[in-house]
């Protein structure tokens, strides 16, 4: 389990095929102290595991279902992710409940200051719409925000100059795309509704 409130960023140091198995390193820089092998870390909010570990440098191994949901594919060496290490059972709870299991990837439509603070605006599938509320939670990347806006097609968030600083999200720009992983609660309304036969539309 994780917050949403990203420890800090690494940069990728190469995305390989080797035989059926695509691995991924990571620098994760001072993130990697204390990290043993089979630890989970978030990375873009990705819930990935530790299955290799030298010195500051951390491999994992991806799943094609991993592969095809998020946007680690599209990743190059030296890019900048952001980094989450487990929560512990004595650790404080700061963000929201945040699995690593990302839903979808969201394209980046606006992304500019407007005043002190920088608006992110994320494009999406018209049905994810039914997972998110003003003012609901939403990860973005691995970071907990809150929404602020929501269209049929589309929804934003405000970001302050503190998180687009210290997360990868300096790095983003218009068309990239990000990881997104919806409100847990959302996701078992919305099953719990269609077990009992309620729709939108009932």
């Amino acid at each position: 389990m994780f917050t949403g409130l990203v420890e800090g960023t690494g940069r990728i140091v190469s995305l390989q095929v080797v035989g059926e198995t695509t691995r991924l390193l990571i620098d994760a820089g001072v993130l990697s102290e204390g990290v043993q092998i089979g630890d989970s870390i978030a990375i873009n909010g990705c819930c990935l595991t530790a299955t290799e570990i030298d010195g500051v440098r951390l491999r994992f191994d991806l799943l094609e279902e991993t592969l095809a949901r998020t946007n680690l594919q599209a990743l190059k060496p030296g890019a900048v992710v952001n980094l989450e290490r487990a929560m512990p059972a004595s650790g404080r709870y700061g963000g929201h409940f945040v699995t690593g299991h990302i839903d979808a990837t969201g394209v980046v439509r606006k992304w500019e200051q407007v005043g002190s603070d920088f608006e992110l605006r994320i494009g999406i599938e018209p049905a994810q719409g039914a997972y998110l509320v003003p003012k609901g939670c939403i990860a973005i990347d691995g970071i907990s925000l809150t929404v602020a806006e929501v269209g049929r097609d589309e929804f934003s968030v405000w970001i302050i100059p503190h998180t687009r600083a210290i997360t990868a999200l300096h790095e983003r720009g218009v068309g990239d795309l990000v990881n997104l992983e919806f409100d847990l609660l959302a996701k078992y309304t919305e099953k719990i509704l269609a077990v009992r036969g309620f729709s939108p539309s009932t």
